[in-house]
């Protein structure tokens, strides 16, 4: 197939203590599809220390596979990752909604993922991110479980790849960075376009005007770090910490990149946030500044579950912790429905709002948000807490490890 090629990516060193859930939300939509589809927690545990110790040597990634040697203490193993390639169709729906809007284009090739993009295509009937099931591991140790430590450890350490570049999911999907950009340089080119006749008698050629190729809209500006800032001629507020203000200053530029992204793409402003909401997502995006937040507010509890809810799923997610809204109640019985059939055991399911929440073997909690997503929740001493990210299919609440 067009686009096929393999990108070789360098051993992670020993990692003590990195977090093998992704950071971004396609990598923890990753990690979820591999922990989703294991049965045993055990070699999960020992891969995400498989992953941390450094034991997994350079890992090849290839339309529909990754793959790499695992140097255990006690042998050399060969561990594999196999995942569905998208079809010429599938592929072809893909470009029509990444072609759409310039911004989707823009935010991956400044490493971002943008949750519209995904969901068009999902759609479209184009599964970018994987699901249950979706991840076939393999290795040559003799263990019986899928996935053993080995092919654990190599899809945890996927998922730092995927927090990094998303062209590495689309790679694996079936098409290299260069193949997709070179489609959509193709479908960008117009034809030169004659103007009609003027009505009142100008001749048409005197009126035909080459328009040629659009011009290409503005770039995004890239990213910016806190060590690309120039803080100079500004002094804080005394009782502002002095390494504060890069922070703010930082979080400006990225707030106004945002900004200019939607303008670019099209998709809508950023979600419009109160003070309280908009110190949740400080508190989330920059954690140090979490405790003075928490003193600031005199909520630090209320504090540290927003910051859960945004983590996984942004403004959206943190709307449906704090507030109940009443839905299509043709999307809740669609939903009840789901659910009943995707539990093994008879569940008895209570609507609240856009809450939904079973009771008896699984005690589980979904809850809707206003553009369609179901965020699964777990009940932690008395009080629902978010479980993960959220997800169009409202079963999602039942496949959380907590319920297991």
């Amino acid at each position: 197939m067009n686009g096929e090629e393999a990108r070789g990516f360098p051993a992670f060193p020993a990692q003590a203590g990195r977090s093998t859930r992704g950071r971004s939300w396609w990598g923890r939509a990753w990690v979820q599809a591999l922990e989703d589809t294991s049965l045993d927690q055990g070699q999960l545990r020992k891969g995400r220390r498989t992953a941390n110790t450094g034991q997994v040597g350079t890992i090849t990634i290839s339309p529909g596979r990754l793959a790499a040697t695992v140097y255990a203490p006690d042998d050399t193993y060969e561990a594999v990752v196999q995942v569905d390639r998208l079809d010429d169709a599938e592929w072809t729906r893909f470009l029509d909604q990444l072609a759409a809007r310039a911004g989707h284009i823009a935010a991956l090739l400044d490493g971002e993922m943008p949750h519209d993009l995904v969901d068009a295509a999902a759609d479209a009937g184009v599964p970018l991110l994987p699901g249950i099931g979706d991840l076939d591991p393999s290795c040559t140790c003799d263990s019986w479980e899928l996935p053993c430590l080995h092919a654990a450890g190599l899809s945890y350490q996927a998922a730092w790849l995927l927090d990094e570049d998303p062209f590495v999911l689309l790679l694996l999907r079936g098409r290299s960075r260069e193949s997709l950009l070179d489609e959509l340089q193709r479908r960008s080119s117009t034809p030169l376009v004659e103007a009609p006749a003027e009505a009142d008698g100008v001749p048409a050629v005197a009126a035909t005007t080459p328009v040629g190729q659009l011009p290409d809209p503005p770039i995004l500006p890239p990213k910016i770090a806190i060590e690309d800032l120039a803080v100079s001629g500004t002094q804080p507020l005394a009782d502002l910490e002095p390494a504060t203000l890069p922070l703010l200053v930082l979080d400006a530029a990225r707030r106004a990149r945002a900004q200019l992204n939607a303008l670019l793409s099209g998709a809508p402003d950023p979600w419009i946030l109160d003070e309280w909401q908009d110190s949740v997502r400080l508190a989330t995006d920059y954690p140090v500044l979490r405790e003075r937040l928490a003193i600031a507010w005199n909520r630090p509890a209320a504090l540290t579950l927003g910051v859960q809810a945004w983590s996984y799923g942004g403004a959206a997610g943190l709307d449906v912790l704090e507030h109940r809204w009443s839905p299509d109640p043709g999307d809740l019985a669609r939903a009840r429905t789901e659910l009943l059939a995707a539990a093994d055991d008879d569940l008895a399911i209570t609507a609240d709002h856009n809450h939904l929440t079973t009771s008896g073997a699984i005690r589980c909690q979904t809850r809707l948000d206003r553009s369609g997503r179901w965020h699964p929740y777990r009940l932690v001493d008395d009080e629902w807490h978010p479980a993960g990210p959220p997800d169009r299919d409202p079963t999602i609440a039942l496949a959380t490890p907590d319920n297991w």
